[in-house]
């Protein structure tokens, strides 16, 4: 690096420049041109770069010329882009300093930037270099063109690569120098570099690139075995980093429940990984299947298109051909998988036509096994040891017995749906069959949502003060015991078990944290028509749905007839069943909760002992780590590393859908059949029929949630704990998710349109943007108007 001195933060914190040792530094270095540059305590964090926000001034000369240099670099530190940064990042501002380093000028020939890994797709193995003839500052602005190069491997050029400002041989010692430098500190690199006229390379200064995900664990991205891993937690609702009790207490669920077939713990161990605090599953073996290789992407269709095609980019790899059988790791024996099927697949097989069959009856005994688990009895552990390990096995027993005599229904109304489409190919229309499903009866989370609505109802006479007051404050209220009592209370003893990311043991329920719950009913008593209140909506999404299943049949019987009597007889059979979609995850959060009770005084009493700093600290921990705390150990610095980086994770926006092992994500390119709707068209899955236009308002947790009755809600994705927010949405759009996910089969049953699986919808769109989406084809579009205003405190009058 250039020869330059450090002006330290213990100048600018006495506030005045030490005039006579920084123009000392200047003459030693030889006065002449210099660059100065910022370097505040808050920049180059490990979750946030301040790439640019604070100043540098190039090409400064003379005494009078530095002094003011270093002064305007102080002054970026309060800059409003530097303000609205850190904000952003939510980077602690009561101690911030800036130190100022002062480099000889250098005048180069060529000049840029280099990221020792691609930032755009995130492969760890590609150099990604920008550069300019002269000063790289046209590069660090972007107001020059620049000459860009890709540099696969280490060392390994293409051919196209000799072409511009830099030559082969210059890349070459890029990359190599750049591969040196993230040895040196610990991951990869956003480098400034210039050449000078003699052709020496010189490093100008180095940051973390913090925008990258996070590697497989255990992977080499160079000389590893690549591997593709798939995103699952979005399915239930997990799009912000999962707790480590929460990783653990899943994986202990799932390594009980597959020990009936057999399979070992390190297998599932190697299947169900975190990354990033997600949850992922390894999907090599399926890829590498003969078999099954051509197949993935339809396999993972359900979890949208952008993910199909992804896969799609993956299997044009090489590195991912399929092998000969035995060739490489597997994720499970051919005999594993063969005790699995057996063990789930005839029982589900029967229960399903039976359902079919007799569709009241499996009612009955689906609800009769959420009885049976909601009256279970615990006997209180006797120390914190056996405490841990009662909550590690709290599950076992539901989870292989109730919750899977549930799903027999809902696999009947699953097979019902895709028959009669089968049957009906030809004659359905887009968005047709699913225009059939709304509205549906016997949903557990249907019914909570309604109850809720009650208790607004209730409410009312209290609105002025419920809609003036935000959640947060009035959740803070009613713990204190100052609301009036108008049902919630009784709603929380029902329901309270339940949340926001609920299959994380991690999460808070609303029986801790109302404040969501108070967000949904300051959204309710705004609305004011009896046409648009919940109970209505409810009840005339079931009439239309009648409707639409009566003319869909009376159509397909001009030409079909006998399909069509058996189609609209599967059609009704789904209707009677489908609601129980929610059922199965209802049933598992009882147990679920009393293993978040238990763990929570486990905490507590390891608080007592000094072995933790608040209960709430054993959700940083693994089981097994607990039950080391338990005997004695003290791992509060474990828990402070984890908090701070759950905290960093839960401040990423977008999590690949798909991820290999080299850091690659495949879904990085955007998705070129969206290219043919135009700029203002956004394309996303269809999840649920219906038009409608309104305004954007995104919300990345169900508490911070400010709805106005026809508001189209923008999330990353939902699960049960946002549906109370659905009642008076105009339509919904997610990032992520399935058609047979929670929060798309309730807006189905309320009648409000939905499109999933729409990528960085929380970004490409604005607050307040007025948009139309379209249900049945998943079409957004975006209008040309000014956005409206996001709202403020809540209304005080009628609206």
């Amino acid at each position: 690096m250039p020869d330059g001195f450090c002006l330290t933060t213990a100048a600018y914190r006495s506030g005045a420049i030490p005039e006579r040792d920084v123009l000392a530094a200047y003459e030693h270095l030889g006065g002449g041109p210099v660059a100065v540059r910022s370097s505040a305590t808050a920049e180059d964090l490990p979750g946030a770069s301040f790439a640019g926000q604070q100043d540098t001034v190039l090409d400064v000369e003379g005494e009078d010329a530095l002094l003011g240099a270093i002064r305007q670099c102080w002054s970026s530190l309060d800059s409003e882009r530097a303000v609205a940064y850190r904000a952003g990042q939510g980077v602690e501002t009561g101690d911030l300093a800036m130190a100022v380093i002062v480099q000889r000028m250098i005048t180069p020939s060529a000049a840029g930037v280099m990221f020792t890994a691609n930032p755009l797709t995130g492969t760890r193995t590609e150099t990604v270099i920008d550069a300019v003839p002269g000063l790289g500052t046209g590069v660090v602005d972007g107001t020059m063109d620049t000459d860009h190069y890709v540099v696969p491997g280490y060392g390994r050029l293409p051919g196209d690569q000799g072409h511009g400002c830099l030559s082969p041989d210059q890349l070459r010692e890029l990359q190599q120098t750049g591969q040196r430098v993230q040895r040196a500190l610990g991951g990869p690199q956003d480098i400034e570099f210039a050449y000078d006229a003699e052709g020496t390379l010189w490093l100008l200064q180095s940051r973390a690139i913090t925008t990258l995900f996070p590697l497989p664990p255990g992977t080499d991205p160079v000389q590893g075995e690549p591997r593709v891993y798939m995103e699952i937690g979005h399915m239930q609702g997990l799009r912000r980093p999962v707790t480590p009790m929460g990783v653990s207490v899943l994986r202990k669920t799932t390594r009980r429940w597959l020990q009936i077939i057999d399979v070992d713990d390190a297998v599932v161990d190697a299947f169900l990984l975190d990354i990033g605090g997600r949850l992922f599953i390894d999907l090599t073996g399926f890829v590498r299947s003969p078999r099954l290789h051509s197949h993935v992407p339809e396999m993972v269709q359900v979890y949208g298109p952008a993910v199909a095609q992804g896969m799609r980019r993956v299997l044009d790899d090489p590195r991912y051909a399929p092998r000969p059988a035995g060739a490489g790791p597997r994720a499970f024996s051919t005999g594993a998988i063969a005790r699995l099927l057996l063990a789930t697949v005839p029982a589900s097989l029967f229960g399903a036509l039976r359902a079919l069959a007799w569709p009241a009856a499996a009612r009955e005994r689906a609800f009769h096994e959420l009885e049976q688990v909601h009256s279970q009895t615990w006997t209180e552990p006797a120390n914190t040891a056996s405490r841990i390990r009662f909550a590690a096995g709290l599950q076992d027993a539901t989870m292989t017995g109730p919750m899977m005599r549930s799903l027999p229904p809902l696999w009947a109304a699953l097979i019902a749906q895709g028959v009669a489409g089968w049957l009906l190919d030809g004659v359905l229309q887009r968005g047709e069959l699913n225009a059939t499903l709304r509205g549906m009866p016997h949903n557990v989370t249907t019914q909570m949502d309604l109850k809720l609505w009650s208790v607004a109802e209730t409410a009312r006479p209290h609105r002025e003060l419920l809609i003036s007051t935000t959640p947060d404050e009035l959740a803070a209220r009613y713990a204190r015991g100052e609301l009036p009592e108008f049902g919630l209370t009784a709603f929380l003893e029902e329901y309270g078990h339940r949340g926001n990311a609920e299959i994380d043991v991690g999460s808070p329920r609303w029986a801790e944290d109302p404040t969501p719950v108070f967000a949904a009913l300051t959204g309710y008593l705004q609305v004011n028509d009896p046409g648009q209140a919940p109970p209505a909506r409810f009840a005339r999404a079931a009439v239309e749905a009648e409707a639409a299943l009566a003319q869909l049949i009376e159509r397909a019987m001009r030409t079909r007839p006998v399909r069509a009597r058996l189609a609209g007889s599967l059609m009704r059979r789904a209707r009677e069943l489908a609601g129980l979609r929610e059922l199965p995850k209802f049933l598992w959060l009882t147990p679920l909760a009393q293993v978040r009770r238990q763990l929570l005084t486990a905490g507590a009493e390891l608080t007592e002992r000094g072995l933790l700093d608040q209960a709430a600290d054993i959700m940083f921990l693994t089981l097994d780590e607990a039950l080391d705390a338990a005997h004695g150990a003290d791992l509060r610095p474990v828990v402070t590393g984890r908090r701070r980086e759950h905290h960093r994770e839960a401040r990423r926006r977008q999590v690949p859908g798909l991820l290999l092992s080299d850091g690659t994500n495949p879904m990085a390119l955007p998705d070129d059949t969206a290219a043919e709707y135009g700029p203002d068209v956004l394309v996303g899955q269809p999840a649920a029929t219906g038009v409608a236009t309104g305004p954007v308002r995104i919300v990345h947790h169900p508490s911070e949630a400010r709805l106005r009755p026809g508001d189209i809600l923008v999330a990353p994705t939902t699960d049960p704990g946002w549906t109370p927010l659905f009642l008076t949405l105009g339509g919904l759009i997610t990032e992520t998710g399935s058609p047979i996910a929670h929060g798309p089969t309730v807006a189905r049953e309320y009648g409000i349109p939905a499109v999933i699986c729409v990528p960085e919808a929380t970004t490409r769109l604005t607050e307040g943007q007025m948009v139309t989406i379209d249900g049945a084809t998943g079409l957004i579009q975006m209008h040309d108007t000014e956005p409206l205003p996001k709202p403020g405190p809540p209304l005080t009058g009628h609206v």
